[in-house]
């Protein structure tokens, strides 16, 4: 019998409150174990989304993909993570990270690992009705809440294999040797801790964007992998180091998050962005091609898979994100064996 995988889902809530809802409940419908909404500085709150989201839906697990102990502090963290779990009960989970977009706001983050590990700490005491401070929360979580830990670097990977329950890995581009450097990491942090592996979930981060119009998937991605390229720049896709600077220059004229439905992308990132680079970093096409991609990856070692959603080129985030769900849908229920 084939093995069930485990599907997350990220939502970078863009949209209305109403059509933040509508996408949870499409991506309950279409079979994803885990619904993570993105935690963005000036964007609306995640976490009172979360707790929307779980009104809204029955079975899919609810939780911030990924929140940070900069602008929220574990105390305040244990105590939206109560709640939820209060709203939903067994269905909330944490994801933890660095943070991003921070430096504009004048937050630092020295020392990110200990202030990882304190924060995952400080959560699960809270949560189990222990004391912080020298004191309890008033009403702690009466389930388990599992946190993940998101990253690309070895330091935060090896907390991670040390603490975590679930390990969110890599900046979306994965060949089989980072996915065999990310397990040893994961394993050298695991074991300080006498656990395994097998005592967590790995989950390696990657972006879908669905379309029956394939090219309309690839071209809605460009901006993506043009960002991860010069973020991650893998050695294996070997890229001229003249195309490399062109392509900074072009992301430099962009404006807003790569992931903004309502960004500018210079128009030179539509031929310098190939379908060979967008197929590196995304999981893009048609349902078939999606499948295909996904398969290779899970290929790789993993049984599940953290997969931050693209929305197509529509009028809308909403619009456009409604049709990479429905769109992947029977690639989820076919492999959660639903």
């Amino acid at each position: 019998m084939a093995v069930s995988v485990i599907l997350e889902a990220e939502i970078s809530p863009g949209m209305s409150t109403a059509d933040a809802v509508g996408l949870a409940r499409l991506a309950e419908e279409a079979g994803f174990a885990r619904l993570g909404i993105s935690d963005v500085v000036y964007w609306p709150d995640c976490f009172m989304l979360q707790a929307l989201c779980a009104q809204a839906t029955r079975r899919i697990a609810v939780g911030a993909m990924v929140t940070n102990p900069y602008t929220r502090h574990p105390v305040v963290l244990a105590g939206a993570l109560a709640t939820l779990d209060d709203i939903a009960p067994s269905r909330a989970f944490c994801g933890l990270g660095v943070g991003a977009g921070l430096e504009p706001l004048g937050i630092d983050y020295p020392k990110p690992v200990a202030a990882l590990r304190q924060a995952v700490a400080d959560i699960r005491t809270l949560l189990a009705g222990g004391e912080v401070g020298g004191e309890r929360l008033i009403r702690p979580a009466a389930h388990p809440v599992p946190i993940s830990i998101g990253t690309r670097s070895p330091q935060v990977m090896h907390l991670a294999g040390e603490v975590a329950d679930i390990a969110l890995v890599g900046g979306r581009f994965l060949s089989a040797d980072l996915a065999d450097t990310y397990r040893v990491w994961l394993a050298e942090g695991a074991a300080r801790a006498g656990r395994t592996l097998d005592d967590f979930e790995t989950a390696p981060r990657l972006t879908v964007c669905c379309s029956e119009d394939g090219d309309l998937a690839r071209r809605s991605v460009k901006r993506y992998a043009a960002h991860y390229l010069t973020l991650i720049r893998p050695p294996e896709l070997d890229t001229d180091p003249d195309r490399m600077a062109v392509i900074e220059a072009a992301l430099a004229r962009s404006r807003g998050w790569y992931f903004d439905h309502n960004r500018f992308d210079d128009p030179e990132l539509d031929h310098l962005i190939d379908d060979r680079l967008v197929e590196a970093f995304t999981i893009v096409g048609t349902p078939g091609e999606c499948a295909d991609q996904l398969a290779a990856v899970l290929d790789m070692g993993f049984t599940c898979a953290s997969l931050n959603l693209a929305a197509t080129a529509r009028s809308t985030a909403a619009e456009g994100l409604a049709e990479t769900i429905t769109s992947f849908a029977p690639v989820v229920k076919s492999l959660a064996g639903s």
